[in-house]
Formats: C-alpha cells, structure tokens, sequence
C-alpha cells in the first residue's frame, strides 16, 4: 500500500451535481466525458485500449481492479497481442478498490504506471455500486474528473469515429479473400480473426471510398459516438447494399448496415457493457453469451421486408443482428471476436466467409 500521506484526493462529478470523491492512482489531469459502466470480471487491458470508449469515463463495477497488472506491448504484425489498439481510449477510470501489489505471470507494469504513461487520469475509493445504480437509474450522463475545485475541463467536440480511425490505408495478411475493412475504431482481434481465415485485410478510413479497392467482402467495424454521425460511411454502405457485396457489420458496424438500409437508431439509457449478454438466433432457440460495449441500437420495427431479426438480447428484447433475406449480408451489435469476453460466437466469421465465397463463384 502508498503512504497515506503521498494521497491525492479526486473528485468525480457528475452532471446531476452529485460529487463522488476518492483517490488518484493515474495521470493527474482533469478531463470530462460521459459516465459509464462496464460489470465484466476481467479484461481491463483489453477494455481501456478499446476505440469503442473514446470520450467516455469508464465505471468498473467489479471491486477489485488491478490485481494482475497488466502485460507488455508486444506487437505482431502490425497488431498488438494483448491490446485492443495502440493506445488507451478511456477518457478516465473510476474504479471501487485498487491493487497496489499486482501478480500474474505476464504482467510486465502495474495498471497505475500504465495509466500515468498514457496520461489518463482515475480514481479509486469511489463506491461504484452505488454509481451504478444512479447510471442505472437516471442514465449515462455528462461528468468529469477534477483534482481541485478549479478544474472545469470540457468534453471532446472532436468526431469520434474520425478521432479513432486511420488515416492511411494499411493492409494486414497475405489470404486468398480481399476483404476491405472499414475502421470505425476496429479492435486488434477483429483483424486477427479474419485473417486466421486466409483473408487480405486491406484497413480503410471510416470515410473512404472503398470501390476504389478491388475485395471479395466488407466487414464495417466497431466504434464509438452516434451512427449518424458517419454520415459518408452511410453513404458508401449503401451503394455496396446495391451492387450486393457479402458484407458484416459488428456493433457500430450493425448501426452502420442498419441505417444504410433505412433503419432507424436510438440512444439506450445506460447500453450495454459486460461480457454475458444474452444474445438468442433466432430461429435456432440457442442463446449465446455475448461480449458487447455500445451505447445506441438499432430499431428493429423501422427494417424493411428484405430484412429480418437475426438476433435478440434476452434481457432488455434490443435488436442485437439483422440479416438480408436474399442478399449475403448481415450484421450483430456484439462482438465475436471476444477479447475480453466469450469466443462463443466467433463462428460468425466462418459464415461471414461462406457468404464471401459462395458470391466469389457466381
């Protein structure tokens, strides 16, 4: 444990005007963004380096944090091993309990040194069950961390999506399938899931014009913000939706798919953020769990005829997949890919590349 003496004290205030103090074990900067909160057990490297959370202050609710560290950043052709990209994206960190003495075979830096090296600032000593409940309750809403009562830092005015995604086209793997992925703020094992498939992953700017590329499929990724926002990747989806390419939208990605094809979206209250979400196929009656972190849905009633519901969240009957009834299309709010969570659904990919080679041969 740090001498009580060399603590800091941090305040998290929220938009309602309720103050939560605790104590700094990051970077000492104040910042602002939305509050929100993720139940998973485990996974906190994989979930602070996910562009999914830009903007945001993630809540952890699990007690303790920190206990196993957190690994090197060993990069494999051109992915990192353990990370979800090459930076943390969390605006900040509030955490309940924190370990100072962390142990784990492949810990390579405590979570607080890693914090402070990307300048991302967080609090522990914060009772985030009882910030939970008022998320819960009253929603996700507006807050920021301060040191002082001075600090009045602002949220980014920045385009989230356009903050996350490259810049460049980059190309990834040597497979026999050209898919084009559109980077909405991918995570790493969604690249490294494709090209374990014999892919060619040629990565492109959210607002890219991918026809310029010669591919077999598309898969549109994850990312953060508001859909509607991505209005020039809603513009390329559905002239893609109109020449009938095999495409996959995951979580940002299915918004994307959705609104391409006159869907409708909406903000969730508090969405959803943990790795056992109950997802049912329908049609199937098998229910899987789900690892997912999205704050808007698709509203399934706003499908055309062409569509159908792929898949159902068991816990609040949110849209989470639509499918094309005639066209090799189709998209899920989760992630398959996992990393943290549940590989119960990776064979998503396999399909997704059965759709690809099927259209290849017509």
């Amino acid at each position: 444990m740090i001498d009580t003496k060399t603590k800091v004290k941090a305040n998290l205030v929220l938009e309602n005007g309720m103050t939560l103090s605790g104590w700094s074990f990051g970077y000492q900067n104040p910042v602002a963004g939305e509050v929100v909160f993720n139940t998973a057990m485990t996974g906190y490297p994989e979930s602070l380096t996910d562009p999914s959370y830009f903007g945001q202050i993630l809540v952890l609710t699990f007690p303790l944090i920190g206990n196993y560290g957190v690994p090197e950043d060993i990069v494999q052709d051109g992915l990192s091993k353990h990370f979800e990209s090459e930076k943390i994206h969390v605006s900040g960190l509030i955490i309940s309990d924190y370990s100072f003495n962390y142990s784990h075979w492949n810990a390579k830096i405590s979570l607080s040194d890693w914090l402070i090296q990307h300048r991302i600032p967080a609090i522990y000593g914060i009772d985030t069950r009882q910030l939970t409940k008022i998320l819960r309750e009253s929603g996700t809403m507006k807050g920021f961390i301060r040191f002082n009562d001075l600090d009045m830092p602002e949220e980014p005015s920045c385009h989230f999506v356009d903050a996350v995604s490259i810049r460049e086209i980059k190309t990834y793997g040597k497979g026999r399938y050209r898919i084009v992925l559109i980077d909405c703020g991918v995570k790493h094992n969604i690249i490294r899931n494709l090209i374990d498939r014999d892919a060619t992953v040629i990565r492109v700017p959210w607002n890219y014009d991918f026809f310029q590329e010669e591919f077999d499929g598309i898969v549109v990724s994850n990312g953060p913000g508001d859909p509607k926002a991505c209005v020039k990747t809603i513009e390329n989806l559905k002239k893609a939706l109109n020449e009938g390419f095999p495409m996959l939208g995951i979580c940002l990605g299915h918004q994307l798919i959705s609104l391409a094809a006159g869907a409708d979206t909406y903000k969730l209250k508090y969405g959803h953020r943990s790795h056992n979400q109950p997802v049912m196929i329908e049609g199937t009656q098998r229910v899987y769990l789900t690892s997912q972190n999205h704050g808007y849905a698709v509203h399934p009633e706003s499908l055309g005829n062409e569509w159908k519901i792929f898949c159902t969240n068991l816990n609040d009957h949110t849209n989470e997949g639509i499918k094309h009834r005639e066209l090799p299309v189709f998209s899920v709010q989760f992630h398959p890919e996992a990393s943290g969570g549940p590989a119960d659904t990776m064979f998503l990919f396999d399909n997704f590349f059965d759709l690809v080679k099927k259209w290849m041969i017509k």
